[in-house]
């Protein structure tokens, strides 16, 4: 039976997957596997959620679940997935459950799990979580032992005065145009931004629970560039449904990734004393030009797995203060458990003000090498990774660039698929190494 957990909690199409029934299940096991270690007082639980239509029912029933767990539920509404985070440390929550999908489209929902402290979950505490679910009735409490439920009304507005502390650079003179994907962020990235001193123009923020992500965001990011372009900011943002994304395009609407804002706030933090052992935490699939890009200015990068929790294990295990991925996660654990969009944002900003230049002349300092990625259907990924001819032909294309490109071969997680990425000095030499790759691949039997 396959693992309900993926790399980011339980997700699926709501009310087929991902039901009320599950949901309610899934925040009871979690409210008993989470607060059995203290049984010293009465646990506690942040709630959130993003403005997808599902969200509604689902809030319902995951509060449900907890306080039939004997859970007290704090809700704090539509938030993004970070502001959630902070807000179960803030309050002195015992657990944490945001209800999103994140970037996928609307019809999609998820539910992620959170501990105290606002720290995403091990595999092992979600396999206990998973083995409760097949009786999570047994032990519930009654009469007042039953969880109480109650709002809390000012919970986007605790989550901005902690980012505005977090950036400490006034913002004056930046003009930004930020796209919030009609989701999570739509109230609190505007108002956050205007807090600290920028001009706002805000698109895609009418969130009405259908149009989350739809053409928008930072997984549809090209329109964003006409945007800036059209109203001579300085940069736009771009968010997507939970906010805990951030890419950007510069002021010639040129799109600005998740490896270029690494870029710029590695040696920012360097400058400032801020960058743990003057090293950066990324992913596998992080451009080489990131690696490149760092070498250069004295960073030590470090790679993990594709996820953020990977890169947010690194972080923790060793100390450092900067991570993230090409898709946009960006963790500063300094000032957050998990990655948060906004506070990316901020503190890119912040380097434009400071330094006063221009988000093109910060992004500058890293080139993105050409990449290539394409997934290729396998009947067995595993005799892919111990198949002769698949690493004859991986030591042929890595001969044929010569230290000026990068071959990675990734089994899907979930999948029988292999994920062939190339990197290489152009892109047809790139497209034309993956596409062998593939081949090989393909061929495996």
């Amino acid at each position: 039976m396959a693992r309900l957990f993926g790399t980011d909690g339980v997700r699926g199409l709501a009310n087929a997957d991902l039901t009320p029934e599950l949901a309610l299940s899934i925040a009871a096991a979690a409210a008993q596997v989470l607060a059995e270690h203290d049984r010293s007082h009465r646990p506690i639980a942040v709630v959130g959620r993003d403005p997808r239509a599902s969200g509604e029912m689902l809030e319902a029933a995951v509060t449900a679940g907890l306080a039939a767990a004997g859970a007290d539920v704090l809700r704090v509404g539509v938030l993004p997935t970070p502001a959630v985070a902070f807000l179960i440390a803030e309050l002195g929550a015992d657990l944490g459950v945001m209800i999103s999908a994140s970037h996928n489209a609307m019809p999609d929902n998820g539910i992620k799990l959170f501990a105290a402290g606002g720290l995403k979950l091990p595999d092992t505490v979600e396999d206990e979580i998973e083995a409760k679910l097949a009786d999570t009735t047994a032990g519930r409490p009654t009469g007042a032992g039953v969880g109480r439920v109650r709002d809390i009304a000012d919970a986007g507005q605790r989550y901005v005065d902690h980012l505005l502390l977090a950036t400490g650079q006034p913002l004056e003179g930046i003009k930004v145009v930020v796209d919030c994907a009609n989701g999570a962020a739509a109230a609190v990235a505007p108002d956050a931004y205007r807090r600290a001193g920028a001009e706002v123009i805000a698109v895609h923020a009418d969130p009405d629970g259908l149009n989350i992500n739809e053409n928008c965001g930072s997984t549809h990011i090209d329109g964003l560039g006409k945007i800036v372009l059209e109203h001579g900011a300085d940069l736009g943002i771009a968010h997507d449904g939970d906010a805990d994304r951030c890419l950007a395009v510069d002021a010639d609407g040129n799109i600005v990734d998740g490896d270029q804002i690494l870029a710029v706030l590695a040696l920012a933090m360097k400058d400032a004393g801020e960058l743990a052992e003057d090293t950066l935490v990324a992913t596998v699939m992080s451009n080489l030009g990131l690696h490149l890009a760092m070498r250069e200015h004295g960073v030590n990068l470090r790679t993990t797995a594709v996820g953020d929790r990977y890169v947010l294990e690194e972080l923790r295990a060793n100390g450092y203060t900067l991570g993230g991925e090409q898709s946009g996660h960006v963790v500063l654990p300094g000032h957050a458990t998990t990655g948060d969009g906004l506070l990316t944002a901020l503190r890119l900003m912040a380097r434009m003000a400071l330094t006063g230049k221009s988000l093109a002349d910060l992004a500058g300092v890293m080139r993105r090498l050409p990449q290539v990625l394409i997934n290729v259907k396998v009947t067995d990924k595993a005799a892919v990774a111990t198949a002769p001819s698949v690493a004859e032909a991986v030591a042929a294309v890595e001969a044929e660039l010569a230290g000026n490109g990068r071959v990675l071969l990734r089994p899907s997680g979930t999948e029988q698929l292999v994920r062939v990425m190339v990197e290489a000095p152009s892109q047809d030499a790139a497209q034309d190494a993956a596409q062998r790759l593939a081949g090989v691949v393909s061929a495996v039997r």
